[in-house]
């Protein structure tokens, strides 16, 4: 035997006598082992190991210790570093079996390096970038002793109004379900019991992002048909990856909130679809079950939630409180908790705790000396993702790509905002290693130019505004307001542009306008921003407009106005030289939008792929007695997959194998696509099907494929893309899965709207 494997050995066997009587069931054989474990445990300590404790001021840490040492936490989240962590693991070691903890934490979009938000990330339609952001996530923070990460958020949001839009990939079921397979894969790496891995929980099961009005934590109401084909394929995608965990949604569906929703969390997620991991219930959740209106008290919130398959209590009280008479009056039965228990004990061997409980918390002698080291972000990798999710909406006269010579106007209230920067969601990030667009043009530029800074304007006018997001920050206010008149603010702004050769306004939304409990009722720029644009407008100067934000906002004012308009979304620690590197041509953009612009918030809901009705209205034909708004031009303003980029692109000869195609059969569908422009590019070139008549209204048009290919200046391709036979398959009336004869429509684009169109029958 090697060194290696007796080193092994003894490691194992060294963790298996850590515990109580594991001599009849070997930490090799995980049933035999937490079967034998569960036999051993108290009530008390298996109603502990259903908790899940938030650290913060809801329970002081001395006194989660001793908890943790009685057996009854079983896991706690919002502690990011090993030192934190430690004493709770050792707490654990005290205890009677000496099951160890768990550390989890909302790792979305990075953990101390800041990438992208996830709207953002989607943008990229770069996989690779995407799982990119998921391992270098894992990596820092697993060093930080986290265990489990409450991500990827595959919610389908079409309604912008929604502030958690930005913690989403989009409005479209086929990229946020692909998007879900590598997060998790990503996330979890070979093995979620790695120690540079972190376990998955998919979030927030399910329909969150169809709150009704786009009003946070509101109810949800749904045909099953939408629901089975637009909704739920995201999360049946992590849990096909082998996500470890699920996150219960805060909302009801169908007036039965997901909490207590046993057809969801039994029939669906563990029958049918095969789950055989953790559910962990949303903040304080299970309480919501009274003011839901389903639960008369707490004790008849935890019997609902326990039986209806809710495995963790987040930020508990009542399981602890409520679980042990429950089940002393026949309420519930020993077995609702025993599988619970038996759910979080098998999480735990999944993430290599009983083999080792250090596994990602390490020796106090290898911390590091600084946390927060600069030397332990992962920048290289942060700009280039950046630079991949930002999306040219406007370039006319070819303002972009600005050249690295005279003077610039930079204005505007984000345009040195470090916090903003992170977006939000942005775990361990450190606002003062975020670069903004003012340090990044400074490092671009050097003394190439000069550019003269002006803020402009404050993000709002509105005091009620400012004093609502300030109060969502628990440490510090995050808007810190210019104390300066309005007029003065623009003064200033105004006179730095008449002194440039162009102007570039950083405009939008400050990161908690997009976020949980920031829903909208407008889609608009703030006024006080608008009255910045309107005079650097009548400066006659070029104007750049930069947008930070995180939801699609409504621009067909900014649209008139602006000569370029760069969508960079928050776009993290990277973010500001990203953003330079772009503006001054140093990067080529690329990034396609994932989720629809409307013009207005009065065409909400706005997305791609709506279901093909009686009377549409069509484009250059009257508008009477059509399903369309009178006041404004019908349609988005910037569509689906939409994004310019500095070169051009053309498509031509889309030819399909067959004309028709047999049920089990595949189909190539084949595309030329040409870089027309003078600069190498890339471009993301698109493939839809249209069901044109099935048993049921069918979608309009439906994302199936695409491919992002980078092009030389003049280089063509030919690409190819492989119909199966599963895209052209839906859910039908009955809910089968199941594909019907009859015409299909393919259209390949370099956006949802502009595509070029082919049809074949399925026999």
């Amino acid at each position: 035997m090697n060194k290696l494997c007796l080193l092994g050995l003894v490691v194992s066997l060294a963790s298996q006598s850590a515990y109580a009587d594991t001599s009849a069931a070997p930490l090799q054989d995980k049933q035999a082992f937490i079967a034998n474990l569960i036999k051993q445990m108290t009530l008390d300590e298996k109603i502990g190991q259903l908790r899940l404790i938030s650290i913060g001021p809801e329970m002081p840490r001395e006194m989660i210790r001793k908890e943790i040492a009685a057996g009854r936490i079983g896991g706690t989240f919002n502690s990011i570093t090993r030192a934190e962590n430690r004493p709770m693991q050792d707490a654990a070691a005290k205890s009677r079996l000496k099951i160890p903890m768990f550390f989890a934490y909302d790792v979305i979009h990075g953990h101390r390096t800041i990438f992208p938000i996830s709207l953002g990330l989607a943008a990229s339609w770069d996989m690779d970038a995407i799982a990119k952001v998921g391992r270098v996530s894992a990596l820092e923070a697993a060093s930080d002793g986290i265990d489990m990460t409450f991500a990827p958020m595959v919610d389908i949001a079409r309604d912008p109004r929604w502030g958690r839009t930005s913690e989403g990939f989009g409005e479209d079921t086929y990229l946020v379900s692909r998007i879900s397979k590598v997060m998790v894969e990503s996330f979890q790496g070979q093995s979620p019991a790695a120690p540079t891995s972190l376990m998955a929980a998919v979030k927030h099961f399910a329909l969150y992002g169809a709150v009704e009005g786009g009003r946070d934590y509101n109810t949800v109401d749904m045909s099953p048909t939408k629901m089975f084909n637009d909704y739920l394929p995201p999360y049946r995608a992590a849990i096909d990856a082998g996500a470890g965990g699920v996150m219960v949604a805060l909302n009801s569906i169908n007036g039965v909130p997901a909490t207590s929703n046993t057809w969801l969390m039994n029939d669906l997620l563990r029958k049918d679809w095969g789950f055989k991991g953790v559910t962990v219930s949303d903040h304080g959740a299970i309480t919501e079950l009274v003011r839901h209106g389903v639960a008369r008290d707490g004790r008849e919130a935890a019997k609902l939630a326990i039986k209806a398959g809710i495995d963790l209590s987040m930020n508990d009280s009542l399981y602890g409180e409520e679980l042990a008479s429950l089940l002393k009056a026949g309420e519930v039965d020993q077995a609702d908790i025993d599988n619970a228990v038996r759910e979080v004990l098998g999480a735990k061997y999944d993430m290599g705790l009983f083999e080792d409980p250090y596994r990602r918390i390490g020796k106090a002698s290898d911390d590091p000396a600084d946390t927060y080291a600069d030397s332990r972000l992962h920048r290289a990798e942060a700009r280039d993702v950046a630079r991949r999710s930002l999306v040219l909406l406007e370039n006319r006269k070819q303002t972009l790509p600005l050249k690295k010579a005279g003077t610039i106007a930079l204005v505007g209230p984000l345009a040195d905002a470090p916090i903003d920067m992170m977006g939000s969601w942005a775990a361990a990030g450190r606002p003062h290693q975020s670069i903004t667009v003012r340090e990044g043009m400074r490092q671009v530029l050097g003394d190439k130019a000069k550019v003269i800074y002006a803020k402009g304007s404050n993000v709002t006018h509105d005091k009620a505004i400012l004093d609502y997001l300030n109060f969502l920050n628990f440490d510090a206010p995050e808007i810190v307001d210019d104390p300066r008149p309005a007029a003065v603010l623009i003064d200033e702004a105004v006179k730095a542009a008449k002194q440039s050769d162009v102007v570039v306004a950083v405009v939008g939304e400050s990161r908690g306008m997009s976020h949980e409990s920031s829903s909208r009722t407008t889609l608009e720029i703030p006024a006080a921003q608008r009255e910045l644009i309107k005079a650097l407008k009548a400066t006659g100067k070029p104007l750049v407009l930069v947008l930070m934000n995180g939801r699609p906002l409504s621009l067909a004012w900014e649209r008139e106005q602006a000569d370029a308009i760069l969508e960079t979304w928050f776009s993290g620690t990277e973010g500001g030289n990203a953003i330079a590197d772009v503006l001054f041509g140093d990067y080529n953009p690329s990034g396609k939008l994932a989720i629809t612009f409307p013009r207005s918030v009065g065409q909400i809901p706005m997305y791609y792929n709506h279901l093909s009705i009686g009377r549409p209205f069509t484009p250059g034909k009257p508008g009477n007695y059509t399903s369309q708004y009178f006041e404004e031009p019908n349609g988005p303003l910037y569509p689906f997959g939409y994004g310019l980029s500095y070169s051009d692109f053309s498509l031509s000869n889309l030819s399909l194998s067959s004309k028709t195609v047999k049920q089990g059969q595949d189909l190539d569908a084949s595309i030329v696509v040409k870089n027309t422009g003078k600069r190498d590019g890339e471009t993301v070139v698109q493939l839809y099907l249209q069901d044109v008549t099935a048993s049921m209204s069918r979608p309009i048009k439906e994302l199936k494929n695409f491919h992002k290919v980078m092009l030389k200046a003049g280089e063509e391709r030919t690409l190819h893309f492989t119909i199966k036979a599963d895209d052209l398959k839906f859910y039908n009336g009955q809910l089968q899965w199941a594909a019907e004869p009859g015409e299909f429509r393919v259209q390949v684009g370099l956006d949802s709207q502009a595509v070029q169109q082919q049809s074949f029958e399925l026999l």
